[in-house]
């Protein structure tokens, strides 16, 4: 069998360089990042979800009448034990010592749904967008599953990150 010709690849755009994926090593291959020259700075990420259903269905947990019990409340636990076990999900993040962890989940009657919003906080070498990431996922998928008796096609929206601090990459704000 022969083998096949590796693509040919383009040459790179003259002008502003393509940032480096830090995730990945000279030779393109995926390497956790050595984080242990960078200095303990407190580190703060904030991000958000949305959890879309109808207005009967978000009526439905607001009273508190869901057949499996309190949704908002499983959904918080569900969202902080996610971001501390963020690193045995995501294959390159690091194990951090999380100091906090905040899951707010507000009833938007505009969507109708869930607003779901993450804070965690480190003192640490690296960042935890990706914890707070990983706790809102969680609290939405955590809401869906205990409502999806009532209705299937609940929707998850809009997961992203809103604002991150400390670092040597300073701080970020989402657009609203």
């Amino acid at each position: 069998m022969a083998k096949k010709a590796a693509p040919k690849t383009k040459a790179a755009p003259k002008g502003k360089p393509k940032p480096a994926l830090s995730h990945l090593d000279s030779r393109g291959q995926a390497h956790m990042v050595d984080v242990s020259a960078k200095s303990q700075t407190e580190r703060v990420a904030k991000a958000e979800g949305k959890v879309i259903m109808r207005k009967e269905t978000l009526d439905l947990v607001i009273e508190g009448n869901a057949l499996k019990g309190d949704v908002l409340g499983a959904a918080r636990l569900a969202g902080i034990m996610a971001a501390k076990h963020t690193h045995g999900l995501i294959p390159l993040c690091h194990p951090l010592p999380i100091t906090k962890v905040e899951i707010d989940i507000f009833p938007e009657h505009s969507l109708p749904g869930f607003l779901v919003q993450t804070t965690v906080k480190v003192t640490g070498q690296t960042g935890v967008e990706m914890e707070a990431l990983v706790a809102a996922s969680i609290a939405c998928l955590t809401i869906y599953d205990m409502v999806k008796a009532v209705e299937r096609g609940m929707r998850i929206e809009g997961i992203r990150v809103l604002e991150k601090s400390g670092g040597k990459s300073g701080t970020y704000k989402a657009e609203a």
